[in-house]
């Protein structure tokens, strides 16, 4: 169970660096069927066992309304980690491809799919929701907004929605992509496909691909750049000492 507290040393830094976790909390935690999130479910359940602030997690799933959607999986992974599971169904599929037939939907996706996840948290009585965001997705999006919108920015490790009265917390920031991949193949996690039609045509995924180009010939790059955001406190970020390094996964 090494891969187990290596995601849980990530998240336990993170949850303790920015106060993500406090007692009493209900947490909801977003779960799409992806690595990120389900690896984020399992960690926030480890953790729940231990740590020293008692905190309540509930899974919530939001159906987009892809008919080949199927959540037994997700809901059989958190009745082995005694999670409550929720799926919320939408139209968004159909608002998106078939009604407004989007040219570039994910944008929009993106909004619908936040406003129903938040709703659906404040309907079952949690005062924070938990999102997969890791390392490799920080980096990414301060180049997005760096490369298309020409400014500094980024989401933050913690933020507060008034109009929900809603803590966003994004545990985690320390792990990269490598790490999350690892676990969910370790732990034979239910990884679902995602079903959309635009998954792997998005900016985000040109982004993905040209930082990995760029650090064939400048190793450490993306490092460098969550160093840079964290020293400067881009959108919350704060330099905490020496933040965790990804290092050498072990040997399958």
């Amino acid at each position: 169970m090494n891969e187990l507290k290596r995601i849980l040393s990530f998240t336990r830094r993170a949850v303790d660096d920015y106060g993500m976790i406090d007692e009493g909390d209900k947490i909801a935690v977003g779960v799409s069927g992806g690595k990120d999130s389900l690896t984020l479910l399992v960690a926030l359940a480890a953790l729940r066992r231990f740590y020293p602030k008692h905190f309540d997690i509930v899974a919530i799933t939001v159906d987009m309304g892809f008919p080949e959607a199927d959540f037994s999986p997700i809901a059989e992974l958190c009745e082995k980690h005694d999670i409550p599971f929720v799926v919320t169904k939408t139209e968004i599929a159909k608002i998106i491809f078939d009604v407004r037939k989007e040219p570039n939907p994910c944008s929009l996706c993106a909004k619908l799919r936040r406003g129903a996840l938040h709703k659906a948290a404040v309907d079952n009585g949690c005062n924070k929701v938990a999102l997969g965001h890791h390392f490799d997705d920080a980096v990414e999006t301060f180049m997005m907004n760096l490369f298309f919108e020409g400014r500094l920015g980024c989401f933050s490790p913690k933020s507060y929605l008034s109009i929900r009265q809603l803590t966003l917390i994004r545990p985690l920031i320390y792990a990269t992509e490598k790490d999350v991949e690892y676990f969910a193949r370790r732990q034979a996690l239910p990884v679902a496909k995602n079903p959309c039609p635009e998954d792997h045509a998005t900016e985000r995924e040109n982004m993905k691909l040209l930082l990995k180009q760029i650090e064939k010939t400048n190793p450490g790059l993306r490092h460098r750049i969550f160093h840079a955001m964290c020293r400067h406190e881009i959108d919350g970020f704060e330099l905490k000492g020496r933040y965790p390094d990804a290092g050498e996964l072990p040997e399958e």
